[in-house]
């Protein structure tokens, strides 16, 4: 016979909800396992990554008690190499990434995002653009992407795909991000580019350039993608989850208080927050590109519910070695960091 307690605990264990343990994060520490840490980043002074810079710059990381190093590669595909390397702890870097290596049997997982619009844009030389009607016309064109392999390169086999066009019919140079952008036009050494802001803004101000994909407001990625489109965030392999999830809340944190920050800051504040390297010269110019891009930065960090399959299809269509059915989107992303570090700020 039960006693009445008995009862009345296995009435209250019957009506509560199941609540499953989040497999990353459920032993989360209040502080860092790890106070160092090594982060790899393509093309950092692009605003594509500025949720990073910001949270460098105001010392959201030191508050979170880490010291983040940050390596700057070329470009995305080049930080990925450093992680799976053993040379990077965390990237910021393209979520694309993380179904790709999925593909090929190497997990990786995103966990605080940067963007939720791709934030990126393709443009043509001036005299190059007037010879061109639509995608099936770029064939054999030389385009600056950050890095091959990186989410810039991803634009454009993308929109040479709708024209009916294969990766290998156009040629894929990497110029990094920034000035050796601008001088890759101005030079005449590509016939286009695939980029992030402010280099493109720059080019557009000087007449170099005619855009033809724009994805940097999140009405562009409403027209292309349908919806939300993942750009930048955070992604390790599942051992740093894992094994220390203390350290991957406080990246979280981290970049959630600098997307924060960004949802209110003025063009100006950014402006003179950042590097005076990364405004190339104009300050006028970037605060613009900033105005511009301000609604695709996520305000959360947090994967919007269309992202990650959006992303797929992006990729699919313009890779034909994606296999969509093999994808298991879940596996990806999880969203337990960047929602704790909202509920903290």
């Amino acid at each position: 016979m039960m006693t009445k307690l008995q009862m009345r605990r296995r009435t209250l264990l019957a009506a509560a909800p199941i609540v499953l343990a989040a497999p990353h994060v459920a032993r989360a520490q209040t502080k860092p396992e790890k106070s160092k840490v090594i982060l790899a980043v393509g093309g950092k002074s692009a605003l594509y990554y500025l949720s990073l810079t910001i949270a460098e710059r105001k010392g959201f990381f030191k508050e979170a008690g880490l010291d983040v190093e940050i390596n700057d590669f070329q470009g995305g595909a080049k930080s990925l190499q450093a992680l799976m390397g053993g040379s990077a702890d965390v990237v910021a870097g393209a979520y694309e990434h993380t179904i790709r290596m999925q593909q090929r049997g190497q997990p990786i997982v995103g966990f605080a995002l940067i963007g939720r619009g791709m934030q990126l844009a393709i443009g043509l030389r001036t005299d190059v653009a007037a010879k061109v009607k639509g995608p099936a016309d770029i064939k054999g064109m030389k385009f600056g992407v950050t890095a091959p392999g990186s989410q810039t390169h991803m634009l454009v086999n993308n929109w040479a795909a709708k024209g009916g066009l294969k990766p290998t019919d156009i040629v894929a140079i990497g110029v990094g991000a920034g000035a050796s952008v601008v001088a890759a036009i101005e030079k005449g050494e590509v016939d286009g580019v695939s980029q992030a802001d402010p280099a493109l803004t720059i080019l557009q101000e000087k007449g170099a350039i005619k855009i033809m994909v724009d994805t940097r407001t999140m009405k562009g990625n409403q027209e292309l993608f349908g919806g939300s489109m993942p750009a930048a965030c955070l992604y390790a392999q599942p051992d740093l989850l894992k094994k220390t999830p203390g350290t991957a809340q406080a990246l979280a944190s981290g970049i959630v208080r600098a997307d924060q920050w960004l949802q209110t800051a003025s063009p100006a504040d950014v402006a003179a927050t950042v590097p005076e390297a990364f405004l190339l010269g104009d300050r006028a110019i970037y605060e613009k590109a900033f105005a511009n891009v301000r609604d695709t930065i996520s305000p959360d960090g947090v994967m919007p519910s269309d992202g990650p399959a959006n992303c797929l299809k992006f990729l699919a269509e313009g890779d034909p070695k994606i296999e969509p059915a093999k994808i298991k989107l879940a596996d990806t992303w999880t969203n337990e960091f960047a929602q704790r570090a909202g509920k903290r700020s």
